[in-house]
């Protein structure tokens, strides 16, 4: 299992991959395999085994210098020479472009949008790697990538707090970027005479720049900036929130914060974009708008809505259990399909 470099596994606040790669790491486990972990930082999951390039994860680094992934892709074929393994399963950006050639199959999950340079480089990898997608949307954007599967992403439900009774606060979190729409949820939450809490990440100097454009004209004493949320102020963001809004501005292809919400109880109201109404059911466990303008109305709405019916929704659709199920599947297809081909 090759995670990325930029954080540890899993991450002490933002990092949706490698919370995702954690908790898979950790299903496998459970489900009696024998797991090899290489990532940054100290070992945390039930890996037998962890490597990685990097002691201190280089986060700091993220966005303003690619070399990282390079030395980290290089440490993972050096390991990789050493083992005797079924499979290797890729999250990051450089390592896929070691598959070619390697004597057992590599499976490869994208996390990021299939479009622009992106594309270009996963079509580019052509049928070295087998390719998962995190969502149906996703995979639609480019259909003829070498897709071996879709396995939606997953958290520990149960290590998210149900909380039915919420306070009057709305909340965004996630990364500053105009995809995100942080400065549209201020907007939204502002015109509804709700107050609203930011969380998100704010190290890299685009999000920094959008921070400072679109975010600190806003700032006000109906908004409160949380800086970028640990795992466990995340979670009690989360459990208190009368609603998450998720304006986004791109075709998202998951959205982690989504299902965290709704594990604590608390719907979502979100643009209609990407994956979106895959993960939210909509007059259920949030509502689905066409347009930002249409948020305010639905931050009322979304007070009629049921927490319990949001937590069910994700113990049903996005645990970990599932997650492992997944891939476990689209495991033993490639290695049986590898096996068929080499004879």
């Amino acid at each position: 299992m090759v995670a990325p470099p930029w954080f540890e596994v899993p991450p002490s606040a933002y990092g949706g991959t490698e919370e995702v790669v954690a908790g898979l790491v950790d299903g496998l486990v459970r489900r009696g395999h024998e797991v090899t972990l290489i990532a940054s930082g100290a070992a945390k999951t039930k890996a037998v085994r962890q490597f990685g390039a990097f002691s201190t994860p280089p986060t700091s680094l993220l966005g303003n210098d690619a070399m990282p992934e390079v030395i980290h892709a290089a440490e993972a074929a050096r390991v990789l020479e050493t083992l005797d393994l079924d499979l290797v399963h890729d999250h990051s950006l450089v390592g896929p472009l070691l598959a070619r050639g390697r004597r057992i199959p590599t499976v490869m999950t994208i996390h990021a949008p299939v479009s622009g340079s992106n594309l270009d480089y996963f079509t580019r990898l052509g049928t070295s790697v087998a390719m998962v997608s995190i969502s149906q949307a996703q995979r639609a954007a480019a259909p003829w990538l070498n897709w071996c599967g879709t396995v939606p992403n997953a958290i520990d439900v149960a290590s998210y707090r149900f909380e039915p009774n919420k306070s009057n606060r709305v909340l965004w979190i996630g990364r500053f970027s105009p995809d995100k729409g942080a400065h549209l949820a201020i907007d939204a939450a502002r015109q509804a005479g709700r107050p609203i809490v930011l969380a998100g990440k704010l190290n890299e100097e685009v999000e920094k720049r959008y921070f400072a454009e679109y975010i600190t004209p806003r700032l006000g004493a109906d908004v409160d900036y949380a800086g970028e949320a640990s795992a466990s102020l995340k979670r009690e963001l989360f459990a208190q929130a009368a609603c998450l809004l998720f304006p986004i501005q791109w075709e998202e292809p998951f959205g982690m914060v989504m299902i965290e919400a709704m594990a604590c109880g608390t719907p979502v109201i979100a643009v209609r974009r990407g994956s979106v109404p895959e993960v939210i059911v909509d007059d259920l466990t949030g509502i689905l708008v066409d347009r930002p303008e249409q948020i305010p109305a639905a931050i009322e709405r979304a007070a009629t809505l049921k927490p319990i019916d949001c937590r069910r929704h994700v113990e049903t659709h996005f645990d970990l259990p599932n997650l492992a199920a997944g891939y476990e599947a689209i495991y033993l297809n490639s290695i049986a399909r590898s096996a068929a081909a080499n004879g």
